[in-house]
């Protein structure tokens, strides 16, 4: 039997969006501050893949042992599509490809770094959507699906992440001196606790149907916010 507070636990969970469901798969819609675990709790199906705890959007589960076995494979084989959107900090003009491999240090604050030696291949593809100021909100597509892969490569190009704290993206304060302008960079840190990043689109072919199905997500509102918030720092300039 499960034990008491599990149970309990279960019932409190948030359960996620539901974007798609049949009966061998169920589409959901992750929201921030949640695992990749308690999703599979919440809705009582197989995670076929996983997304950081902070990052939001599509995560795909399997009803039976067949289509778990057939979706894990077609992430084995990259025959997935995977669309992000990321807030970075820094200006990003042009799109670009990121392909270094990448080892995850273990620990309690484990990371992805950059090792041509011992690394597993990753492969990033960005394109800027649209320029803020000191930041911009890049398009993202992951050929492979490496732990942190999107962030660490991000840090490797000199983009960190908006507000990823493991890899030093909260840290745009040093030598700033415009207290108002602190103060702003601040409040954004609070609109947007978390990485600003979004898995927005989830594309696969249906493993008993052979179909293509893509499963499309707004960003969330704390990404929505922050946006704004610095279209109208753009806009009006006087800080």
């Amino acid at each position: 039997a499960m034990p008491v507070e599990t149970e309990f636990k279960v019932e409190k969970l948030q359960k996620p969006r539901t974007i798609f469901e049949n009966k061998d798969l169920i589409v959901v819609d992750k929201p921030p501050f949640m695992t990749s675990d308690e999703v599979e709790l919440a809705v009582g199906a197989t995670l076929v893949h996983r997304l950081d705890k902070d990052t939001s959007g599509v995560l795909a589960l399997a009803k039976n042992e067949d289509t778990l076995k057939a979706a894990i494979d077609a992430f084995k084989k990259r025959e997935v599509y995977k669309e992000y959107v990321a807030i970075v900090q820094g200006v990003v003009a042009e799109g670009g490809i990121v392909d270094v491999p990448l080892l995850i240090k273990k620990g309690t604050n484990a990371k992805a770094t950059v090792d041509k030696k011992f690394g597993k291949n990753a492969k990033t593809i960005y394109e800027p959507l649209e320029m803020m100021a000191k930041k911009t909100k890049l398009k993202v597509v992951i050929e492979t699906g490496r732990t942190h892969q999107i962030r660490a490569h991000m840090k490797y190009i000199g983009h960190i992440l908006f507000n990823d704290a493991r890899y030093g993206g909260n840290d745009i304060l040093k030598g700033t001196t415009f207290s108002k302008y602190k103060q702003f960079v601040q409040n954004c840190f609070a609109i947007c606790p978390r990485q600003a990043l979004h898995a927005k689109t989830l594309g696969f072919v249906h493993p008993s149907t052979g179909q293509e199905m893509f499963f499309d997500t707004d960003m969330p509102d704390d990404m929505t916010q922050l946006i704004n918030k610095w279209r109208t720092y753009v806009n009006n300039k006087e800080l």
